[in-house]
């Protein structure tokens, strides 16, 4: 259930991000999980029981609020237009792509296959994009939310589909710090919301991180890359002997 509020959706990510889920939220304050729900999905909500549900997720009302302010300024998502412009040149997305895992100016031409002026050109773009605030000596400031994520289905997952999932899939996922697991089971839907709930935890906590280490040198990072996924299925060759 999504909060509708701009306070109450903070609220909701930091509670995700501390793993704490609604009926643990409900224990503390000693009410039922429903009204937990119901406070999160009400445009209407004390200023007391705001201040409670601050006071579970470890975090002053008045610094929720701030960050709030600062991230509403932030965009969080780009048009289908602006996304089609950038798949549109690779190049254009693989820069966008660098900026937005903290790389620096000199750091993408030593290791990148761009001159200067084609480089500018791309920041550029991005500047008029919105993504970034292309600043003198060639510094790049992010303008993104720290939730920014690239449209459902829109044009950067559809490249994603057809250029890269099958060349990140294909691997054995044996290698050092590699990991690959592929659980199977019968589900009731209160166990299946229980476990997307998970996983919209653990993308929390993989951008909280990724934004920790931005300040570390570039040879202190390594790129990461993290599908997680789960959906009703059954392999085609097993539904074909279905009565």
């Amino acid at each position: 259930m999504a909060a509708t509020h701009p306070l109450l959706a903070a609220l909701q990510r930091r509670l995700r991000r501390e793993g704490l889920t609604y009926a643990e939220v409900a224990r503390r304050l000693a009410v039922s999980e429903p009204t937990v729900k119901r406070l999160f999905s009400t445009e209407r909500i004390t200023l007391e029981r705001l201040d409670a549900l601050c006071a579970v997720a470890g975090v002053a009302l008045a610094d929720l609020a701030r960050d709030v302010q600062e991230g509403s300024a932030r965009l969080s998502r780009l048009t289908r237009e602006q996304e089609e412009q950038l798949v549109r040149d690779e190049g254009l997305l693989l820069v966008a792509v660098l900026v937005l895992n903290h790389w620096r100016f000199g750091e993408i031409l030593a290791q990148y296959r761009f001159d200067e002026p084609a480089l500018v050109r791309h920041l550029a773009s991005l500047d008029r994009l919105g993504l970034i605030e292309l600043q003198p000596g060639n510094r790049v400031r992010l303008k993104v939310a720290r939730d920014f994520a690239w449209m459902p289905n829109g044009p950067i997952q559809r490249w994603f589909e057809r250029h890269a999932q099958g060349d990140f899939l294909d691997a054995n996922f044996q290698g050092e710090r590699e990991l690959r697991r592929v659980a199977h089971g019968m589900l009731s839907e209160a166990s299946r919301l229980r476990l997307l709930e998970r996983i919209e935890r653990l993308c929390a906590e993989f951008a909280e991180l990724h934004a920790e280490d931005a300040s570390l040198p570039l040879d202190a990072r390594q790129g990461a890359f993290m599908l997680v996924a789960m959906r009703r299925w059954e392999p085609k060759g097993f539904a074909a002997l279905r009565r």
